[in-house]
């Protein structure tokens, strides 16, 4: 497994500073606690954890936030808790992900001589680059504070959805103190075309157009300052430029005071549409000065959104973990429109006063496996809007999204993993979805001819030296053939039915019974040779970020089918058991994505994520249960470090949530929920119309994994699994917990997980 240094996120001096104004559990009675004091944000900043860290609000299209130099993949969120050099704060980033982009608008205040280059880590004394400590930084829901070292600035953050705040403290030093705002800076792309524009002293507009992971992202933005600006000067490079007004692959604007102005506010809002609705955006959502009232605002915000899910913990660990994993998961998607509901299209067309909350920021791979689930329960009000944006995107684009970031499809991992998270929505009775117009985006998505789903349609598997990552694009599309075969049955569509459900079985003929893995066909249907079950071969070889050990059982949505691949349920625990177990060599060509390993199963990476709740389909429910509690126990802990892989946009998150609860979605759109093991003592998620679901846990502790027995509002459940329906319905779910395993608990094929709809 993967071995974390351990490490306190608080300084002394720091965590002495918040226990002073009662930020740190136990600082006063837990009645009295306010959730947000529960979220420490460094969480998974260190790593490979990929966190975004700065000032934002749940699921807001501006992320404020810190910037260092950017020194390779572990600074995709544009920040590394390892770092000690900052480049300035930037307004839009990403989240755990495995792929670097945004960081759009990158402000710095620093004073001295003038300088328009950021520096360089071997010389950061001849940029406007500073130095910083952990020691001066604070780092709450909806607020960011740090200090500029090198030049005794107190920079502070905070944020609406689409306007960012900062208030910078200058100290009385007798230099000059300036603001650059610098254009051609972002996290890992490429600026292409720029503009900045001075409307008056207090007012600039512009835009940042760029190239990166999303090929053309185009974001306007406007800022307003709280004093008047005295000198600004434009630069494209270094290069001066003349007037008011500039435009370039290299913008840069600099304010100057000839001595201190003591506190110095900005406002900025963002846009995809225009600079003009970016100071909209500032009227509409910020449009005052006080500081404290717009920091006490996004707080707000944040505690009403970490109070849709509640727990209790004896342990401040389990405590702390879950409510920054809660915090996580509503980062993303992120809002990408106006405040008058206009936004830019994947066809880069503006729609405006869109009648649905347009979304972003859709790393669908990752998240139609927990992350939608979560959200149909805790954000049921969000997921019609995500629901409407995906299929906007479908029309525009001529496909639903795969991942799709800031008005563009990067077509980045395989499978057509909007159909589940689609499908999921649209049978757990999201309102406003049309069945026929679901359907239709569904099959749309699957009848393509690239990423081997040609060969689907003409072999019915994929050929492994015709297409690369065969198995993994393979068996993403039988679970995505399932989904879309369940909405076919609701409504009817029979031919539909038939065609996905057979489609959905095609896994079954990458199984070979001699070797008992999943394994690549050549073209004349034959398995591929040579064949090393542990070896990895990142994005290259038959599998996507990972190896057969990991992807045989990638089989959520027919687990009993795959049981019947292995001959019988003592043959298919065997072969999992040893999964836990087995240990090699990856190989030098391995994915750096696969980590969090318990023998050959790989946490950090989300192909693995239903397997350890397998074992309920086979009647040992009590393996699921030590499993999973060995999972929650060492691959999330309260470090900066904590987290055993990329966040990926709230699925590492959302794991951990819904396993702590003590039940996990193996099958998203199957409406069902496999018990693992609780994690809390008593869990409440606040439904609408006020109704509520209570998770009771009886004689829980770090010894008492397994479950001796169930009740379900106050009657005996037998049953291994639980309905969605049941939990939307409201009531209460017991678990009384041992130190042994009740054997007999959901062993009989009759309270074994089943599909429901």
């Amino acid at each position: 497994m993967l071995h974390l240094p351990a490490r306190n996120p608080f300084s002394p001096s720091l965590r002495r500073g918040l226990v002073a104004v009662g930020l740190l559990l136990g600082a006063v009675p837990a009645s009295a606690q306010q959730l947000t004091s529960y979220v420490d944000p460094l969480i998974g900043t260190g790593g490979h954890g990929h966190v975004f860290l700065g000032a934002n609000v749940p699921f807001g299209a501006v992320q404020l936030g810190p910037q260092n130099i950017f020194k390779g993949w572990d600074w995709c969120s544009g920040y590394h808790y390892s770092d000690s050099l900052l480049t300035g704060f930037s307004h839009t980033h990403l989240s755990g992900t495995g792929g670097s982009d945004l960081g759009d608008v990158l402000i710095m205040p620093y004073t001295g001589p003038l300088q328009t280059d950021k520096g360089r880590q071997q010389a950061p004394h001849q940029g406007y680059l500073s130095r910083y400590s952990h020691q001066r930084e604070v780092a709450q829901p909806g607020y960011y504070a740090l200090t500029l070292d090198t030049y005794g600035i107190r920079a502070e953050l905070t944020s609406t959805e689409r306007v960012g705040m900062h208030r910078y403290t200058f100290p009385q030093d007798g230099k000059p103190a300036r603001v650059i705002i610098d254009l051609k800076e972002g996290i890992d792309d490429k600026a292409t075309d720029t503009y900045l524009e001075q409307i008056d002293a207090q007012t600039f507009v512009g835009y940042r157009f760029s190239h990166g992971w999303a090929d053309h992202q185009k974001l306007y933005f406007a800022i307003k300052t709280s004093a008047p600006v005295p000198a600004f000067a434009l630069y494209n490079e270094a290069q001066a430029l003349p007037g008011k007004k500039g435009q370039g692959t290299a913008v840069k604007g600099v304010f100057t005071f000839a001595k201190s102005p003591g506190t110095l506010q900005l406002k900025v809002g963002i846009s995809p549409v225009s600079a003009q609705n970016a100071l909209a955006n500032i009227q509409a959502e910020l449009p005052g000065w006080d500081f404290a009232q717009a920091r006490q605002a996004a707080a707000a915000k944040w505690e009403q959104q970490l109070g849709k899910v509640t727990i209790e913990t004896q342990d401040p660990v389990v405590r702390r973990t879950f409510y920054t994993a809660l915090y996580h998961a509503w980062f993303a998607p992120a809002l990408f429109n106006d405040a008058n509901g206009d936004y830019r299209g994947t066809d880069d067309k503006v729609y405006p006063k869109a009648p649905f909350a347009n979304y972003t920021i859709f790393s669908l791979w990752d998240t139609y496996r927990t992350e939608h689930s979560l959200f149909t329960l805790a954000q049921p009000e969000r997921v019609g809007d995500m629901m409407q944006s995906m299929l906007a995107i479908g029309r525009q684009q001529g496909k639903l999204p795969i991942w799709h970031l800031a008005g563009n499809e990067t077509n980045t991992m395989v499978g057509y993993s909007a159909v589940p998270a689609l499908a999921e929505a649209y049978l757990k009775g999201t309102p406003g979805l049309d069945g026929p117009q679901v359907l239709a985006a569904l099959k749309a998505a699957s009848t393509r001819d690239d990423q081997g789903v040609n060969f689907v349609k003409t072999l019915g598997f994929i050929p492994a030296d015709k297409e690369s990552e065969s198995v993994a694009k393979a068996m993403e599309y039988a679970i995505d053939d399932w989904s879309i075969a369940q909405v076919a049955k609701k409504l009817g569509a029979q031919a539909d039915y038939q065609e996905y459900s057979k489609r959905a079985k095609y896994y079954q003929k990458y199984f070979d019974p001699h070797t008992r893995f999943m394994r690549g066909l050549t073209s004349d249907g034959k398995f591929q040779l040579p064949f090393d079950p542990i070896q990895s071969i990142h994005r290259q070889n038959n599998y996507t970020e990972g190896n057969a050990w990991q992807y045989t059982w990638l089989v959520p949505h027919d687990v009993p089918g795959l049981i019947k691949l292995f001959g019988s349920d003592a043959a298919f625990t065997q072969k999992l058991d040893s999964l836990f177990i087995i240990k090699g060599d990856l190989g030098a060509g391995a994915s750096p994505d696969i980590s969090g390993l318990i023998g050959m199963y790989a946490h950090g990476n989300e192909p693995s994520h239903a397997t350890t709740y397998l074992y309920a389909y086979a009647g040992q429910q009590w393996k699921t249960a030590e499993k999973v509690r060995q999972v929650l126990r060492e691959m999330y802990l309260d470090k900066p470090d904590g987290i055993s892989g990329n966040e990926d946009c709230g699925q590492m998150s959302a794991w951990y949530i819904l396993s702590a609860l003590g039940f996990y979605p193996v099958s998203p759109s199957s409406g069902a929920y496999v018990l693992g093991s609780p994690l809390v003592d008593n869990a409440t998620i606040r439904l609408p119309k006020g109704k509520s679901f209570t998770v009771k846990v009886i004689g829980n502790s770090p010894q008492n994994v397994y479950i001796q027995s169930a009740t379900l509002n106050g009657q005996p459940y037998a049953n291994s699994y639980l309905l969605h329906r049941d939990i939307v319905a409201g009531g209460t779910l017991q678990l009384t917990m041992g130190p042994q395993p009740n054997r007999a608990f959901g062993t009989a094929p009759a309270n074994r997980p089943k599909e429901v709809y």
